[in-house]
C-alpha cells in the first residue's frame, strides 16, 4: 500500500509538471500564446501584445507572462510552446545568434529578420519604436561628487565599488564580461548576482555602487539615478520588436496586420511613462495597456475594435 501510494504521489506529480509545460494543457481556448520575459517593462509589453490583438481580430490569447530570459523564450517559441513575445534586435542578434556585435540598427534587424526567417521560420516583424539598451546606472549623488558623466570616466573608480548584475547580464556575449573588456572595468570583488527586480533598491541603498538596467526603466528619474553614456558605443542596437512563428501567421492571416499596426507606435520616452505608472505608481499593467492603446487610437474609447488593415 505504501509503494502504491508513492507511486501515485510521483506519477500525479509528474502529469501536473507536463501540463504545466503544456500551454494547451492549460488554456485549450486560446488561438495564440504570447509570453513575456521576466520584468516589468516586458509584462507591459506582453500584455499590450496580447490586447492588441483581442482589440483587432476575433483571436482569444493566452498569456504567460514572466517565462523567463531571452534564451528561455526563444526555446520555447522554437517548441511551439508560445506563438509570440517581444524581443530586443541586439539581444537577439548577439545573444541568440552569438554574431559580432554591430552598431547599425538598419544592418541588424534586416541580418536577424533573413537568419530568423530560414534558420527557426520565425518572423521578426518591425520594431515598435522604441530602443532599451543597457544602461550602467550609478548614484545621482554619486555622478554629481566625481563628476561622472561616461563608461569612460567611471573605470578609475570602480575598483573602490562593488557591482550588482543580472545573472543574464554576466553571462551574455553583449554583456558584462566584453564591456568589462572594452572599459577596464574592475570592480573591489567580483560582482554581485541580483535579482533584476532588486538592483535599484540595492544601488540606493549602498549596498552596490554600479547596476546594469534598462535605458526605458521608469525607477531611474524617480530616485534621481543617472545612466552613464555609453562613449565607445559597446553596447548593440535593442529595438523592441515582436517575434511571431511563421505557422501562426499563416494559420491567422489577420495576426500580421493587427500586431503590424504596432509598428513605431511607442516612444522610449512613452515606455518609460509607462513603466513608471506600472512600478512607481502600482497601476494595473491591463489598465495601463487599455489607456495607451486608445490614446494611440487602436480601440476606441468604449472599448470596440479598430478595424485591421
Amino acid at each position: 500500500m505504501k509503494r502504491f501510494l508513492i507511486f501515485f504521489i510521483l506519477t500525479f506529480t509528474l502529469v501536473v509538471a507536463i501540463a504545466a509545460c503544456n500551454p494547451s494543457a492549460n488554456n485549450t481556448t486560446g488561438d495564440i500564446v504570447v509570453a513575456s520575459k521576466d520584468f516589468t517593462e516586458q509584462d507591459i509589453l506582453g500584455e499590450l501584445l496580447a490586447q492588441q490583438i483581442e482589440a483587432t481580430t476575433n483571436l482569444k490569447v493566452v498569456r504567460r507572462p514572466r517565462l523567463g530570459g531571452s534564451f528561455v523564450c526563444h526555446n520555447a517559441i522554437l517548441a511551439g510552446k508560445i506563438d509570440a513575445y517581444i524581443e530586443y534586435t541586439g539581444t537577439a542578434f548577439t545573444g541568440i545568434l552569438k554574431q559580432k556585435a554591430v552598431n547599425d540598427p538598419k544592418v541588424v534587424y534586416e541580418k536577424l529578420k533573413q537568419i530568423y526567417d530560414q534558420k527557426f521560420k520565425l518572423e521578426v516583424m518591425p520594431s515598435l519604436g522604441f530602443e532599451n539598451t543597457f544602461a550602467m546606472v550609478i548614484r545621482g549623488e554619486d555622478a554629481k561628487k566625481y563628476n561622472i558623466q561616461t563608461l569612460s570616466q567611471v573605470a578609475q573608480y570602480t575598483p573602490q565599488w562593488r557591482g550588482g548584475f543580472g545573472y543574464e547580464f554576466l553571462e551574455r556575449e553583449d554583456g558584462f564580461p566584453g564591456l568589462a573588456k572594452t572599459y577596464d572595468l574592475r570592480f573591489s570583488k567580483p560582482p554581485q548576482i541580483m535579482d533584476l527586480g532588486l538592483i535599484y533598491r540595492a544601488l540606493v541603498q549602498k549596498q552596490v555602487d554600479m547596476v546594469a538596467g534598462n535605458s526605458t526603466d521608469g525607477q531611474i528619474t524617480r530616485l534621481g539615478l543617472a545612466v552613464l553614456k555609453d562613449d565607445k558605443q559597446y553596447f548593440p542596437p535593442y529595438e523592441a520588436t515582436p517575434i511571431v512563428r511563421q505557422e501562426v501567421l499563416n494559420k491567422y492571416p489577420e495576426l500580421r496586420g493587427a500586431i503590424a499596426q504596432l509598428s513605431g507606435k511607442i516612444s522610449a520616452d512613452e515606455m518609460r511613462q509607462l513603466n513608471y505608472l506600472v512600478e512607481g505608481e502600482l497601476q494595473d499593467i491591463k489598465e495601463v495597456v487599455r489607456e495607451f492603446l486608445k490614446s494611440k487610437g487602436l480601440i476606441s474609447r468604449k472599448g470596440a475594435k479598430v478595424q485591421s488593415f
